[in-house]
């Protein structure tokens, strides 16, 4: 499935937080968006799952199923779920609520708890867990759906190395089997490993692979002073990202 924007925008009173004239987005594509805190990147991923509507402009595609995958983990403590839970509600937009799950649905699931490695927590109370644990479940839940397009917000920050690499060797597999993810980082290293990279500043400062768009002049023109350029032993530019005053609030989520 291809989506798409056009001449999309989306402005909160006098402010724009995203616009862009044109952009396209396919199956078996991995594409990363960078930025800093504020430009776009989760109201790109909402406007693409449905989430959010456009204050002008039209976009594409709309309609077929997508998973997303939020930067927040909060649960009410008034709704304790359990993993095994979490991991059934994702069968629900195929179900319907009052739908109960046959042979299929529980091979999906347990498929995907076992690629997320969290098929051993299937008892445990999913707000007990720690920021690792409960990540890798919201992946499994999102890859239960079966949605073709996988949106992920910020999926590894603040997590231990053993998630981020399960976490990111999943979405390759996602990927190299066809369908379309997208998610968003301010980690340099997480987004050399996309396809596609979208720089973003309330717009698109640039699109392409990793060795176009990672640049430190590209780089710079979005994240502006925060951009450090170091020089290695061997004369060859290191960038640095100083995000240091990336933040998730609730009331920001929209724009960041």
């Amino acid at each position: 499935m291809l989506y798409g924007f056009d001449q999309v925008a989306v402005r909160y009173g006098d402010t724009c937080a995203f616009e862009v004239a044109s952009l396209d987005f396919g199956p078996g594509e991995l594409v990363g968006l960078i930025g800093p805190n504020g430009s776009g990147k989760t109201t790109l991923l909402r406007l693409l799952g449905g989430l959010s509507s456009p204050t002008t402009g039209r976009i594409r595609g709309l309609g077929e199923p997508t998973a997303f995958v939020d930067q927040h983990q909060r649960q009410p403590r008034w709704m304790p779920l359990t993993v095994a839970e979490v991991l059934r509600m994702s069968r629900y937009g195929r179900l319907g609520l009052l739908g109960r799950l046959g042979k299929e649905d529980r091979r999906v699931i347990t498929e995907a708890a076992q690629r997320l490695e969290v098929d051993d927590l299937t008892n445990r109370q999913f707000g007990e867990l720690s920021g690792g644990q409960r990540q890798r479940v919201l992946v499994a839940a999102a890859l239960a759906t079966e949605a073709e397009c996988l949106l992920l917000d910020e999926p590894i920050t603040g997590l231990d190395l053993a998630s981020q690499d399960t976490i990111l060797s999943v979405v390759t597999a996602e990927r190299d089997a066809g369908r379309l993810v997208v998610m968003s980082t301010h980690h340099l290293e997480e987004a050399r490993r996309c396809d596609r990279v979208l720089v973003l500043a309330n717009r698109v400062v640039a699109d392409g692979p990793p060795h176009d768009t990672l640049r430190p002049d590209v780089l710079g023109a979005a994240f502006g002073e925060r951009v450090i350029r170091l020089t290695d032993d061997d004369g060859q530019t290191i960038v640095l990202l100083d995000d240091h005053g990336h933040h998730h609030h609730h009331s920001s989520s929209a724009s960041s």
